[in-house]
């Protein structure tokens, strides 16, 4: 339901407004006010998708009353004076409706401000689908999926530790697990398969999670207990230019 607030300071006018609304199936009146003051006050407390606003009102007018919220409802002016047309549409108004006001120009601008909603609603669920969307391509990047003793096993690339060929197969170790992974690949497969910013290779036979590094001591990377993975020869210029980045000290 679209919930709409009557502001006028003529009190037959308002309630003809209500009628109004009450036969208008889309729509609720979740309020009347008899100046602006009151508007404001009642804005605090309401949600409200739409105003229905008398222009020419005492103390604050309706063009002031919407310049001054900082999030205003939709709009729709009512007046009696013509002259206030181009004005409204200035402040973004749906429309502007001339007193005496039918039913039919009522439902008129009343369809325009349901048309509005829709659009509205319409591309929030656009966006909505397509960040979850975007965050499920995410997350499927953000994984590897590897065979391993028949079955496919899906493991999440922040999780990994390090990689350790073993001819034709690889272990993949991860974080918390007491045992590697085992997989039919070549190292070639899954240093494709890694991102180059946060994975490389430091051996033949090595693949690190540059993130996971705890110890670097006499040409090996040292992880928990005796866990180590050697730094070979061709590999360790680009590895220690990654150190040298942020390492800080007098030398290493």
């Amino acid at each position: 339901m679209i919930r709409c607030l009557i502001i006028d300071d003529e009190p037959l006018a308002v309630v003809q407004m209500e009628k109004y609304v009450e036969r208008t199936p889309f729509m609720e009146c979740a309020g009347t006010c008899c100046s602006a003051a009151e508007a404001i006050e009642l804005l605090g407390k309401e949600q409200v998708d739409v105003m229905f606003l008398d222009i020419n009102m005492p103390d604050v007018n309706g063009l002031q009353l919407v310049r001054s919220l900082s999030r205003p409802p939709m709009v729709v002016f009512t007046t009696a004076y013509s002259e206030y047309a181009l004005e409204g549409f200035k402040v973004d108004a749906v429309d502007y409706l001339l007193k005496p006001i039918c039913f039919e120009d009522f439902l008129k601008a009343a369809n325009k401000v349901k048309e509005q909603i829709d659009l509205r609603e319409m591309a929030m669920a656009r966006h909505e689908a397509l960040h979850a969307a975007a965050a499920e391509t995410k997350e499927m990047h953000d994984s590897l999926f590897v065979k391993s003793d028949y079955r496919i096993l899906r493991i999440p690339i922040s999780s990994i530790v390090y990689v350790e060929s073993m001819s034709e197969y690889v272990r993949i170790y991860v974080e918390g697990q007491a045992k590697p992974v085992i997989s039919l690949l070549s190292m070639k497969k899954v240093e494709d398969a890694l991102p180059q910013d946060s994975f490389m290779r430091v051996h033949r036979s090595y693949i690190v999670n540059l993130g996971k590094i705890k110890e670097v001591a006499k040409m090996r990377i040292v992880y928990d207990g005796d866990v180590y993975v050697p730094i070979g020869e061709m590999y360790k210029d680009a590895f220690f230019d990654y150190i040298d980045k942020y390492f800080i000290g007098k030398g290493r």
